[in-house]
């Protein structure tokens, strides 16, 4: 009986803290997976803001690295590129999406997190002068931090892009 009658009780104390904002700090933040698009989806979006991308295998399929597929490519990691090519003004060409063949992690390519961009002198110029210089990768790329918290590594032949948040 005990239970059932403290169980109410705690209820309503728990309710009044969260109401006034006393409890919030104790109750972990619910971490809800990205919204992602599909290939055809991605690619409409792209389009109509004037990305363009390239694939050495000439194809879109995931499972095939020499392909640049978009299939489940984060929301946020397409706005991203967006927004960055209406900042900079640039021709952006993605040279990688989604498809398999790159390194692991929570915030890669798989997961929809990363994009690889082609270097022009335009971009890579834009890049280096608008975002803050954090440093060198362990592969020694060098990194360059927007605003938004978006890291764009300078690998050999592309920018290898991380799209932690959206930038909307």
């Amino acid at each position: 009986m005990r239970s059932r009658t403290a169980r109410p009780a705690a209820l309503a104390t728990s309710a009044a803290l969260l109401a006034g904002g006393l409890l919030a700090a104790t109750v972990p933040a619910a971490t809800a997976a990205p919204a992602k698009y599909s290939q055809a989806a991605a690619e409409q979006q792209l389009k109509q803001a004037g990305v363009t991308w390239v694939s050495s295998g000439g194809c879109s399929n995931r499972d095939n690295s020499r392909c640049t597929s978009f299939e489940q490519i984060n929301k946020s990691t397409v706005d991203g590129v967006i927004d960055f090519k209406k900042a900079s003004k640039c021709a952006v060409t993605l040279t990688a999406g989604t498809e398999k063949g790159h390194a692991s992690g929570t915030y890669s390519h798989w997961n929809g997190y990363k994009i690889d961009v082609k270097l022009t002198s335009c971009v890579n110029s834009y890049i280096t002068r608008t975002f803050r210089y954090v440093g060198e990768r362990s592969d020694r790329a060098k990194q360059y931090k927007a605003p938004s918290g978006n890291i764009y590594a300078r690998e050999g032949s592309h920018w290898d892009v991380t799209y932690y948040r959206g930038s909307r």
